[in-house]
């Protein structure tokens, strides 16, 4: 099988949002080439990540090494590495890497988006974005990832909220922002934002271990409103000023 070559010439600008109709992860057995090239300096920076937040957990995750727009979909490869590896790579952002992460945009009944804040022992403390998480190993089937697996499964373990009930808009739309790659899809939910928020509250008392603080219900696009990282900004504007 041919090697996949990255394609960044095919990509929209930064921030920008493209529909896509899906996407098309082949999951290599093979180590990742930054990681063989890098585990040095990754494990270093891991020990100082440790000392200064303890609760992380160096588990198993995708990592892609080549990524392209092909016929209206993203492809590409990656590699299982460990998180102390991602986490030196998120450091670094070199060309030597991509990492696309999916995430729901869940909308409630009465029109708000619900968003979580991070809790202060994970490595986004403090964070307000949608539920969501690296590709794992779990979510690897016949070799690729799945996408809509992946996405289910992270907003159920953060949240309590089961995308399998609501009602999944065709497609996904895609945004990059330095090597970082962000897939999300619109879902909507029968409930309202104040029985989503109250749902997640009584989730998070019931988890020994919540990765999140709370539920959040936005209602529109300022970017003040909450500590958003950046790659929410242009999905806040897509939602709520009429360019979707």
């Amino acid at each position: 099988m041919a090697i996949l070559e990255s394609n960044t010439a095919e990509w929209p600008d930064e921030g920008e949002i493209l529909p896509i109709s899906g996407v098309d992860i082949h999951v290599k057995d093979s180590p990742h080439p930054f990681h063989l090239d890098q585990v040095g300096a990754a494990q270093e920076n891991w020990r100082a990540e440790i000392a200064a937040n303890p609760h992380l957990f160096d588990g198993r995750m995708v990592l892609q090494r080549v990524l392209r727009i092909e016929h209206g979909r993203v492809v590409g490869e990656g590699h299982v590495v460990p998180y102390s590896t991602f986490l030196w790579w998120r450091k670094t952002r070199t060309d030597a890497a991509f990492h696309l992460f999916a995430m729901p945009v869940i909308v409630s009944s009465d029109g708000a988006l619900i968003l979580v804040r991070m809790g202060s022992h994970t490595a986004n403390p403090a964070r307000v974005y949608s539920p969501s998480g690296s590709l794992e190993p779990d979510d690897i089937v016949d070799g690729r990832c799945d996408i809509s697996g992946n996405i289910r499964r992270e907003a159920l373990e953060e949240t309590g909220i089961d995308l399998g009930a609501a009602t999944a808009e065709p497609g996904y739309h895609v945004l990059h922002m330095g090597r970082a790659v962000t897939v999300f899809r619109l879902y909507r939910v029968a409930e309202t934002a104040e029985a989503l928020v109250e749902k997640v509250a009584a989730h998070i008392a019931d988890d020994p271990e919540p990765e999140i603080d709370e539920a959040i219900a936005v209602w529109g696009p300022d970017p003040g409103a909450h500590n958003y990282p950046p790659f929410i900004l242009p999905i806040l504007t897509w939602l709520f000023d009429g360019k979707r």
